[in-house]
């Protein structure tokens, strides 16, 4: 086991692109529930506080290539993030069903 993969966990940060998605994934939801709206998205950020601990236990994003960059899945949502050394940096939240959002992942930024 490679020191600091696992066991220690990283703080969370969200950019600005995750929290857009999320505020767009609440804003359709709402449009029906708006009570089941807010149950998601806790939902949806209670899953990658879980993730924080053991951020290497996600699996690597296919259509990245790299093995900081990583993904838990809740439901049929993505939640991709970057593993850095302290940190864990959500870059993006979207749905399975749609194609990896490029553009969303740092590639001159080493973690």
């Amino acid at each position: 086991m490679t020191p600091g993969r696992r066991g220690k966990a990283r703080a969370i940060v969200w950019t600005a692109r995750a929290v857009r998605d999320l505020e767009d994934i609440r804003t359709y939801i709402e449009q029906d529930d708006p009570a089941a709206a807010d149950r998601w998205i806790a939902r949806l950020v209670e899953r990658v506080e879980r993730a924080a601990p053991f951020p290497f236990a996600g699996r690597a994003v296919p259509e990245v290539h790299r093995e900081e960059v990583r993904e838990v899945l809740e439901r049929s949502y993505r939640i991709v993030y970057l593993v850095r050394e302290r940190t864990i940096d959500v870059l993006t939240v979207f749905e399975g069903h749609r194609l990896f959002p490029h553009g969303t992942v740092p590639t001159d930024d080493p973690p």
